[in-house]
């Protein structure tokens, strides 16, 4: 326990640390400004109206272009009006309430089909149905009150459209800043892998995770930089946050193209620690930089000094004395390693720097030309039709077995609310539908969190009751606790609970003077709610991962075959990079991301429905290695000036490419296409044999007294070495692949 709220509270100042409240700012005017106004006039109950409306709209308000928040804000509002309406005047009979609340629970939670921002509109309907049973006074007939959620719901679009034209970069910038600190995480996750006590498994997991939060945010800055490039034209701002993002992609590729293999590291250096710790710490150096920036950014504060370039020169002296005191006869391999560990990090540096010089706005960096009709291609458009509901009518769907569910357990939390008489039942009611998600993963991860918030919150609570008994006090830590949890809903849930059961209890204590009563009740139709959440998603059609993991280990090994094909490509024929080539990047980092994200999903889901799970793993792991290797080669060969693909590199890459696709005709049980082995070997002795030439020559110079080695001959020793060994590591993981393919096709 204490482990688990430690992390709390670190989460919880990192939080705080790191978010403007701009939303909770937009929030509490939009709250506060109605109900001081009709309060004065003796209409509390029209002020607390708008305010709900308000509070309705406020979940659909997420990064994104402008225009997508004005209509998920609108879209919100108008679903809240209506649902309230209708659930309103169907709970005024119980023959009409049943099937209102089975019908409308499923048709406005099966709206989520149409991605994220349908899911958030989707929400407040669902919200407004289990409040319309909290209708506590009846000064206002439904209808009026309906009407008046609507007007709320403009209200705040009026409001955050205020703040947003007011700060119109601020949701750019955090979005930005959130996304820097996650690039500093990753990079600060690898360096454990420099250690020797380190879990490479458990790295390796969390880093799976990383680059998935990563993509996500790539996405959204995506959407929202293209966006406004396409509404506005390309400002010098928009340009300059294009430039920045383009950065922050350029390095997570880069890691993803400079993996750290723990055993080749601890083995070839074991007598060589101080140096490895060298490059360590700069990581750490780099990874701390882009954090301290990401804070300025998101606090609109000075920038920190940047000391990235004083200490680049602490790994050029490690590389030079490790260079001096070797055999470079012998030890090669060693120095070749760490040169490109070298490569790699200064590489990295440069974008720290090209983003440090941005912000402070200084020259040195080449004007962005980019070309609309190939910008929007990198944008995911959604696709809102009817076919789309059609097509997911089915039991195959999770969004159609996710809302039958929905339903289902609201009914059943209703019955129990009313056969055992709790006070407050819609509160169960309320605790499901926060809860429920379409997989069991991430219902069981929202159950734990949703109880822990709802025990901290009432602990809280109890502390301030036995303080104060002050109504004025419990009004305004109701208000600021709701605009913080709807906030937070999104972010941080354990925290969005905590401030969602203090916002409950205070505004029901100003209505009902025993307190504690209160936040007994609440604790208890909490824990109800998130037991048939929980118990609801394990026995009614669960949709576990194992029976689409087929489909998203497919789509991941084709986006990788797309981008091996776009390498291969772009080495034969080097002129500009074309728009494919990074489509087919894009697309191979998303579907990894989404495979990593299904095995995440997974490992939550109970021990007997994680089939074959250490097989799962290991394929998981050799899609993730394939397309690290995949990004080494492609930044190398762009990066760098190289010869011209010879016959023996389009060998290899023919026989990785038949390995790719013979693992997908397994999955499909499809016939396999056959494979020249002999040549593949024959093709690979002869890359071998150009690199030990080219180390020959090197020596021969060396004996000659010549130490200083030629950029052209260091250049074509890196690409000798690296092509090679990258090209010999796809071959095997493909392989190997192939392998695990036909273990998973037989289980």
């Amino acid at each position: 326990m204490t482990g688990r709220f430690r992390k709390y509270q670190n989460d919880l100042i990192k939080f705080l640390r790191s978010t403007d409240f701009s939303k909770a700012i937009v929030l509490t005017i939009a709250i506060v400004v109605p109900i001081g106004f009709f309060s004065n006039f003796g209409t509390l109950e029209i002020g607390v109206s708008l305010a709900m409306g308000c509070l309705l709209s406020s979940p659909s308000d997420v990064p994104g272009s402008f225009k997508h928040k004005v209509l998920g804000i609108m879209a919100a509002a108008l679903l809240g009006t209506v649902s309230f309406c209708i659930a309103g005047y169907a709970a005024l009979s119980l023959w009409m309430l049943i099937p209102m609340l089975a019908i409308m629970m499923f048709s406005i939670s099966f709206l989520s089909v149409y991605g994220f921002r349908a899911s958030l509109v989707t929400f407040s309907g669902l919200l407004a149905v289990v409040l319309s049973f909290a209708n506590i006074s009846s000064g206002i007939e439904i209808w009026e009150k309906s009407i008046l959620i609507g007007i709320g719901g403009i209200w705040y679009l009026l409001v955050s459209v205020s703040w947003y034209l007011i700060k119109p970069e601020r949701a750019t910038e955090q979005l930005i800043g959130e996304t820097m600190e996650l690039t500093s995480q990753y990079l600060r996750l690898r360096v454990q892998l420099y250690r020797p006590d380190t879990d490479e498994q458990e790295i390796q997991k969390r880093l799976f995770q990383s680059q998935t939060d990563l993509n996500e945010h790539h996405e959204s800055l995506r959407e929202i930089l293209i966006s406004k490039r396409q509404s506005s034209g390309s400002s010098g701002y928009g340009r300059k946050r294009l430039m920045i993002f383009i950065d922050l992609v350029d390095m997570l590729e880069l890691a993803m193209a400079n993996p750290i293999d723990q055993r080749t590291m601890l083995t070839s250096f074991k007598e060589d620690q101080d140096e490895v710790n060298v490059f360590a710490d700069f990581s750490l150096k780099m990874a701390k930089q882009l954090e301290d920036i990401a804070l300025a950014v998101q606090k609109n504060s000075e920038l920190p000094k940047n000391e990235i370039p004083e200490a680049l020169k602490t790994i050029e002296a490690a590389l030079d004395k490790f260079r001096r005191k070797i055999d470079l006869g012998k030890r090669r391999e060693e120095m070749i390693l760490l040169r490109n560990l070298f490569d790699y990090q200064s590489r990295q540096a440069n974008k720290i720097n090209n983003i440090d010089r941005i912000l402070r706005n200084l020259e040195g960096k080449p004007r962005l030309l980019v070309k609309e009709k190939e910008v929007r291609k990198f944008l995911t458009q959604q696709e809102y039709s009817l076919n789309t509901l059609q097509n997911n009518l089915n039991f195959d769907s999770a969004i159609f077995r996710h809302s039958l569910r929905l339903a289902i357990v609201v009914l059943v939390g209703y019955f129990i609310g009313t056969f055992f008489s709790v006070q407050n039942a819609y509160w169960i009611l309320l605790t499901v539908v926060v809860i429920m998600r379409p997989n069991y993963g991430l219902t069981k991860v929202r159950t734990r969190k949703r109880i822990i918030g709802t025990l901290i919150g009432a602990a809280i609570a109890v502390g301030i009751v036995f303080i104060t008994q002050n109504t004025t006090v419990y009004a305004i830590l109701g208000i600021l606790s709701l605009t913080l949890a709807f906030s937070l809903i999104q972010r941080n849930y354990t925290t969005a609970a905590i401030f969602i059961t203090l916002s409950i209890i205070f505004i029901y204590a100003l209505l009902q003077p025993d307190v504690i009563n209160v936040i007994q009740y609440r604790v208890i139709d909490t824990m109800i709610g998130a037991g048939l959440a929980a118990f609801g998603n394990l026995i009614l059609w669960p949709k576990w991962e194992s029976e689409n993991l087929n489909k998203v280990i497919a789509a991941s090994v084709k986006a990788n075959l797309k981008y091996l094909e776009e390498i291969d490509h772009y080495y034969h024929d080097k002129r500009s990079l074309p728009v494919s080539y990074k489509l087919a990047r894009k697309r191979a980092f998303l579907d990894m991301g989404e495979l990593s994200g299904a095995f995440q999903r997974m490992t939550q889901e109970p021990k007997s429905r994680q089939k074959q799970l250490s097989l799962i793993y290991e394929i998981v792991g050799l899609n993730h290695t394939f397309l690290s290797a995949l990004a080494s080669l492609g930044t190398y060969i762009r990066t760098h000036p190289t010869t011209s693909a010879s016959k023996d590199f389009e060998t290899y890459t023919n026989g990785i490419i038949i390995n790719l696709k013979n693992s997908l005709n397994i999955l499909e049980e499809k016939v396999l296409i056959r494979k020249k082995s002999e040549e593949i070997t024959n093709a690979g002795k002869a890359l071998q044999d150009k690199f030990d030439k080219l180390a020959e020559k090197r020596d021969l110079e060396i004996k000659a007294g010549k130490q200083k080695i030629d950029r052209q001959m260091r250049f074509q020793l890196q690409e000798a070495h690296l092509v090679t060994k990258q090209l010999e590591w796809l071959l095997d993981i493909s392989e190997k692949l192939k392998l695990n393919m036909e273990k998973l096709n037989v289980g």
